[in-house]
Parts: structure tokens; sequence; C-alpha cells
């Protein structure tokens, strides 16, 4: 059997204290003038460590040798760009905004949309989208901004605290194309474009190559007729001018990336295409979700990042790590809600079948949301008790005492160092690094947990799990 690939990846964290805040006025999540220190800037967000992990400038494991918290542990100077992809500031993000925006809800005032433009003019992954080269507008006037706010339900887009733009309701009375919505839409929308033009620029893949686009993110785009109709996947193509590619977006909640990850491979083994991105762009409903909670502990506002990635799957080239197509575990609907059943079929059941121990997989990466964000909720570690399932099912096969729990942990986990955007810390954060240690023979072979929030539909009790094997290719 001919196992299809993962060729390529790309990583990008977008700083968005201004969406960031916007967010919180909108969840009633006040801010006083006293609080103001716990926005971070630019520099503290290079500086934050896990951030630099995300990108490839640090192995994950080295996080767990630092004293935390890991925000008073800055570096002395953070990088921009990494292995696997970069950090974005908020301005440019804007202008980003604005060059995928085909409908010209974006509105930037006029001269912070042409300082911004240039910038991204100049960014080797970005000149070539068509918007960049060509705005449809020069922009407005601030007064104009500032009428469009009050008067027409728009929705400001501020930097460094000033309001530099705003974005327009898509529809008079359409409450799935408010100006909040369409705000999401893009936000999600340009981050996909971000990390899909990272990974043509990284991978020497060529637009035209590009078949098949799948989008795994969190939002759902339509209108009142079809409020999840769909489009994030095919919008993304075309901003980056992958013509001869077609695409579609999956929903799976935080799981959608797994889910992605297992139907572009499958796509590619079938033969029907021959090479598959999965896309997933940024969750804005997600910034400062926990803002009041930091706040009360006095820490800053980690919540205010974008994430997104993008993971090129191919066709067998005998270099490149492998998909196991064959080995993926699954939460079944019998299941229930027991994290043991859930385990046994998402760990256990599949290294059976393919014949491996739990002792055999170098490392399991499962929900990797930085515990710094979620620890204060009251939480806890989430990755880390995900571990302590996984090892303490290796008890219960015989492959090791009770005792060597923890050391086994140390072994194989993988430590939470995403920024919680839902979708983005399943497991795909790792994929880049287990793929370059596996191409440099440090490792063989990596198992990738998804795991969605089903409940939150209100359709079903369930949640949902899945797995794969990343695997040397022999």
């Amino acid at each position: 059997m001919s196992f299809p690939i993962i060729k390529s990846t790309a990583y990008v964290l977008i700083h968005t204290p201004g969406l960031m805040l916007e967010e919180m006025r909108h969840k009633g999540i006040p801010l006083a003038s006293t609080q103001k220190s716990s926005v971070r800037n630019f520099e503290e967000v290079l500086a934050y460590l896990p951030n630099q992990v995300f990108i490839g400038n640090m192995a994950p494991e080295e996080l767990t040798k630092l004293p935390r918290p890991w925000f008073r542990q800055l570096l002395a100077q953070g990088k921009r760009k990494g292995e696997f992809g970069e950090i974005l500031p908020e301005e440019e993000f804007l202008a980003l905004m604005k060059a995928v925006d085909v409908y010209g809800l974006v509105c930037l005032e006029k001269s912070f949309q042409e300082r911004t433009i240039k910038k991204i003019t100049a960014h080797p992954a970005l000149q070539s989208l068509k918007g960049v080269q060509v705005p449809q507008d020069t922009g407005y006037e601030m007064q104009e901004i500032k009428r469009l706010i009050q008067e027409e339900a728009c929705v400001p887009l501020t930097c460094e605290g000033i309001i530099q733009g705003c974005v327009k309701k898509g529809h008079a009375t359409d409450n799935t194309l408010t100006a909040r919505r369409i705000r999401e839409n893009l936000a999600a929308k340009a981050s996909g474009v971000l990390a899909l033009q990272l990974l043509l620029q990284q991978s020497g893949l060529k637009r035209s190559e590009v078949d098949y686009v799948l989008e795994v993110s969190e939002e759902s785009c339509g209108d009142d007729g079809q409020k999840g109709g769909g489009g994030f996947a095919k919008s993304i193509a075309e901003a980056c001018s992958c013509t001869n590619a077609t695409g579609s977006d999956l929903r799976a909640f935080c799981a959608a990336p797994v889910h992605g990850m297992m139907q572009g491979a499958a796509l590619v083994q079938a033969g029907i295409f021959q090479n598959v991105v999965v896309v997933g762009g940024g969750c804005t409903s997600k910034l400062g979700m926990n803002g009041d909670v930091h706040l009360k502990h006095q820490m800053p506002l980690l919540e205010d990042m974008l994430g997104s990635f993008a993971c090129l799957i191919s066709t067998n080239d005998h270099i490149h790590p492998l998909i196991r197509t064959d080995l993926i575990g699954r939460m079944k609907v019998s299941c229930g809600d027991s994290p043991q059943n859930v385990f046994k079929e998402l760990v256990r059941e599949p290294l059976t079948r393919g014949g491996y121990k739990i002792f055999q997989i170098d490392r399991f990466a499962a929900e990797l949301v930085n515990p710094e964000i979620i620890e204060p909720t009251g939480c806890g570690d989430v990755t880390k008790r995900n571990y302590q399932m996984i090892a303490s099912l290796g008890v219960l096969q015989g492959e090791y005492g009770s005792d060597q729990i923890s050391e086994e942990i140390n072994r194989f986990g993988v430590p939470g160092y995403a920024p919680n955007q839902g979708h983005i810390p399943s497991g795909i954060p790792f994929i880049g690094h287990a793929c370059q240690r596996i191409l440099d023979g440090e490792m063989k072979q990596a198992m990738i947990i998804g795991k969605g929030s089903l409940f939150l539909g209100k359709l079903t009790r369930l949640y949902d799990a899945l797995s794969l094997i990343i695997q040397k290719n022999t």
C-alpha cells in the first residue's frame, strides 16, 4: 500500500490586540484604564516563548525546562520569522484583510491604508496577491469612517488604540451578514490566505499544482438561507491564484483539522487528487474569551493571537513522512463520554491493529493549548491530563508499571504551546516539528489527536475525536 505523505507545513500567528479588545467589549468584559498595561505589544508577543515554538524556532520540550509563568520569561529579542512560519503584526493584518476583500466591505483610513499596503506589498509571500497590487480604493477619510460606525452599524478596526477603519455589514437585514460576522469571516479568510501563501513559498509547489483545498476552521460563513453554506476554501484558493484548485469547508469543532488531514490523505491515496492542502484560518470570537479571568489574575491578555496553518498532502515521494491511513483512531458513538473508552479507541485500538505498543510511539500530540491561558479558568493542564490517560493505558496493557507513568509522560508528551483558537491546538501545531524530526532521523512516528466539542451545538451530548499516525517513509 502506498500511503500519502505530508510534504510541507506552514504556521502563522497574528497579533490582534485591537480585534481582541473589540471582542471583549462585545462580550461585556470591561477594561479599566489601569489595566491597559495588560495589553501586550508586538515585541512582547515576539519574545513570548510558546509563540517561538509555534513558528519553529524552539522545540516544544524546551518549555518544560523553563520556569513558569512563561510570560515572565521573555526572550531578550524574539524573531518574527521561524522555520515553519511567522508572526504578523496587526497593522499588516488589517491591510491583508483589505487585500482579500472582494466586496469592498473593509474601509481603511487613507494614510493608514497607503502605509500598510506598501508593507505587505514588500512581503515575499504576499506581494503576489491581486488585492495588494491593485486595491479596490485609495482609502477613506476618517470623518466618513466615523459616520459609517455611528450611522450604518459598521464595526471598527483599531490599531494601537486608534480607529483606523471599519467593516461594513454584508446585507441590510440578514443577521448572518452583520458587520461583526463579516469581520470574522474576512479575518478567517485573510489568516488562511497567509498560511497558504507561506506554504507555497516554503514548499516550492506551483500554484497550478494545488488540486483541492480543505478549510477546517471554526467559522461558518453563509447567509440566512444557508448559514453554514461555506466558501472559505474556494475563496482562499482564489486569493492565492490556485487556478486549478477546487475545495470545500469541513466543520467538526476543534477536531476538524484532524478530520481534514484524514480526508485529504484519503483523496490523495485514492488517486483523485495529487496535491491537497488542508488550511485553517483564525477565529476572532476566541480572542479575549477568558480576558476577565486573566485580568483578575493580573496577567497579560494572552488571548490576543489569531492562529492559522496550512499542510500539503501529496502522493508518495518515498522521502517525506507518511500518513498511515490504515491506522486511523476514531471516537465511535458507542464510546459515550467516557474518557477511558475514548482513549482506548483513539490510541489502543489503532496501535493494536498495526502491531504497535504505546512505548513505540515517539510523541503523542493532543490538545496543545497553552496551559498558561486556560489554567486560570480552573480547567487545569488539559494537554497533560490527556497524556495521563494514554500513559495509564500502557499500564493496563502491561507495558510498564504504574510507577513509570510520569517517566512515560515525559518521554512521549508534547507540552501545550498553541493559542486558544479552538481548532488550532488540536495536535496540528506539532506536525511541522514531527515531520522535521522524522526527516532528520530523530523520530520514527508520532500520533496526532484532535478532539471536538459537538455538544456546543445543542444537538447531542457527545464530543468527537480522531487520531492519525505520522511515520517515517520506508
